[in-house]
């Protein structure tokens, strides 16, 4: 893979730190009065989700990380895997351990296209789109002139997510959900 020097750094760059690949979320030039200029960089491992922050000197550099973003389509779950196919013509079909899908598994549905990203082969990270639409399967019933003061309540997903949603919201209702915040957008 290719070396990335230290004014090659931007957000989105992937790279290997420690032997693990790591997404660069923010990087910050430092110049000070005095001594050399060093670069202080957040960077996110990718196999374990954690956020550091490390400083590199002016004129380091890294190894590109061999990682893959790849659009996939949710299949199944079989328990232990959650099943997902290539959508670029090869059906290449992949199984992504619970490390791997971590908090997506609120937002998975059958046929929905997520982003896996695969290290050697393997799915290490599954993002899922901005916003997906799941129907509701436990709510408490809106109750007339509750909504006075615009409240919320609780909703179950048929993922099993809980989102607060508006008061007239029944069970059936197919929603819209940001998965960044897990807020209520709004009926699909």
């Amino acid at each position: 893979m290719a070396n990335y020097s230290t004014n090659e750094f931007k957000p989105g760059l992937k790279v290997m730190l420690d032997g693990d690949p790591c997404a660069i979320l923010e990087n910050e030039y430092v110049k000070p009065g005095k001594g050399q200029a060093f670069n202080r960089v957040k960077v996110r491992n990718l196999k374990t989700g954690r956020v550091n922050e490390r400083t590199f000197k002016s004129g380091d550099s890294l190894e590109g990380a061999d990682v893959m973003d790849r659009d996939m389509e949710y299949l199944y779950t079989d328990g232990e895997f959650w099943h997902f196919m290539a959508t670029d013509g090869s059906f290449e079909q992949f199984g992504a351990d619970e490390k791997a899908v971590g908090d997506t598994s609120n937002w998975l549905k059958e046929q929905v296209i997520y982003t896996v990203t695969l290290f050697n082969g393997a799915p290490i990270a599954v993002t899922p789109p901005n916003f997906v639409e799941l129907e509701v399967v436990e709510t408490d019933p809106g109750v007339r002139g509750d909504t006075s003061g615009g409240g919320t309540k609780p909703a179950k997903l048929v993922t099993g997510a809980v989102v607060k949603v508006p008061l007239f919201i029944n069970v059936g209702d197919v929603l819209k959900v940001d998965t960044r915040t897990a807020d209520y957008v709004g009926r699909a």
